[in-house]
C-alpha cells in the first residue's frame, strides 16, 4: 500500500487531508499510466487511423460515463464516434455497430457482464475491437484485437470500493489516445472549428471574414476623400456610428480618421478650414480578413485602439470592426 494510500486510511483525516490525499493517490496512477504506454498503443492509433467506419465506445456504469466523454472528445476532435451503452446492446443496438466500425470496450476488470453481447457481436461479425482495461487476461482482453491496458493501481476512495483513480486513469487515457490522433491526422484549428460552431468557444476559432458574414452590415464602411472638409468628414463620421471613417485617394485606401483624431484636431485648432488629407492617420492599423478574431482582439489591446480594418488580398478594405463588435461575439 503506497505512503498516500496509507494516510487516507488513518482515523482522524479531516476534509482538507483527505482530498489531498485523495489527488495524490490519483497522481501515483496517472504516473503509472504515463509510464504503462508502450507500442501496443501506437498499434491502436494506427487501427483508428486506418478505420473506414466509426469509433463505438462503450461501457457500463461510471466506466460507460467516462466512454461518453471519450466519444465525444473523438468526434470533436477528427475521429468520427459516438457512445453505445453497454446495457442497451443487447436490446437492438448492436445494430448501431457497422463492419467497418471500431469498438473501444471500456471495463477496469474486463468481467463486465453487459459487455459479453458486444464481444460476441465483434467476434461474429469480425469488428475490431479495442479492450480498456487491467487485466488483459480477462473475458474481454483475451477476445480484443488490441488492448489500452490501465495499471493497477490502488482506488483514492477511503473504503476501496468507489472507482475513482481507476476511472481518472481511463478518462486521461481517451485523452492521450484523442490527443495522439489529432496529431496523426494533422487536425487543425480551421477543422476544430467546423465542429465548434457555436457558444464562446466557437467564438474564439472565428476568422474576421466570418465576423463580417455574421455581422453584414461591418462592411459598410464609411469613406471621404482626400480633399473632403472637415464637415464631410464629421458627417461620414456620424453617419458610419462606427467612431471613424476611412480616408481614400481616389480608389486607393488612403488613412483614417476617428472621433478621437478629429477631436484632437478641433481641440489644436477649432476651424473648420482643413481637409481630411490634414488629420488622417495614414497607413492605419489592419487584419487580413483570413486572420482570426481574437487575433483581431488582442491587436486593438495592443494598440489601444477601438477600430480596426479588414483587409482581403491586395489591401482592399472588406470591413471596420469596433472593438465591441468582438466583445459582443464574445471573443474574449
Amino acid at each position: 500500500m503506497s505512503q498516500a494510500l496509507a494516510s487516507l486510511h488513518e482515523d482522524g483525516l479531516g476534509p482538507i487531508d483527505t482530498a489531498r490525499r485523495t489527488i495524490e493517490i490519483e497522481i501515483e496512477g496517472l504516473r503509472a499510466l504515463a509510464a504503462s504506454i508502450d507500442g501496443e498503443f501506437d498499434r491502436v492509433v494506427a487501427l483508428i487511423e486506418a478505420c473506414e467506419g466509426r469509433v463505438v465506445v462503450t461501457g457500463i456504469g461510471k466506466s460507460g460515463h467516462v466512454g461518453q466523454k471519450i466519444a465525444a472528445t473523438l468526434a470533436s476532435t477528427g475521429t468520427p464516434a459516438f457512445f453505445l451503452h453497454a446495457a442497451e446492446a443487447a436490446h437492438g443496438d448492436l445494430g448501431m455497430i457497422g463492419g467497418a466500425d471500431l469498438v473501444i470496450a471500456i471495463s477496469n476488470s474486463g468481467e463486465s457482464q453487459e459487455l459479453q453481447p458486444v464481444i460476441e457481436y465483434c467476434r461474429r461479425f469480425r469488428v475490431t475491437l479495442v479492450a480498456m482495461t487491467s487485466r488483459p487476461d480477462s473475458s474481454l482482453g483475451r477476445h480484443a484485437d488490441a488492448i489500452l491496458r490501465l495499471p493497477n493501481a490502488a482506488e483514492a476512495c477511503p473504503l476501496s470500493l468507489a472507482p475513482m483513480t481507476s476511472t481518472t486513469m481511463t478518462l486521461v487515457l481517451g485523452d492521450a489516445l484523442a490527443s495522439a490522433l489529432i496529431r496523426v491526422r494533422n487536425f487543425q484549428r480551421d477543422d476544430f472549428a467546423k465542429f465548434h460552431p457555436a457558444g464562446r468557444l466557437g467564438a474564439q476559432l472565428l476568422r474576421m471574414h466570418e465576423v463580417l458574414d455574421r455581422l453584414p452590415h461591418l462592411r459598410e464602411v464609411p469613406r471621404v476623400a482626400l480633399a473632403s472638409p472637415m464637415t464631410d468628414v464629421i458627417a461620414a463620421i456620424g453617419r458610419g456610428q462606427r467612431g471613424a471613417t476611412a480616408v481614400y485617394d481616389g480608389e486607393r485606401f488612403a488613412g483614417v480618421i476617428t472621433d478621437g483624431d478629429l477631436r484632437r484636431a478641433l481641440d489644436a485648432q477649432p476651424t473648420l478650414d482643413r481637409a481630411a488629407r490634414d488629420i488622417m492617420t495614414a497607413k492605419p492599423c489592419s487584419i487580413d480578413a483570413g486572420r482570426l478574431a481574437v487575433d483581431a482582439l488582442a491587436l486593438c489591446e495592443e494598440r489601444r485602439i477601438s477600430q480596426l480594418f479588414v483587409t482581403e488580398a491586395g489591401g482592399a478594405i472588406a470591413g471596420l470592426v469596433q472593438l465591441k463588435d468582438l466583445l459582443a461575439l464574445g471573443i474574449v
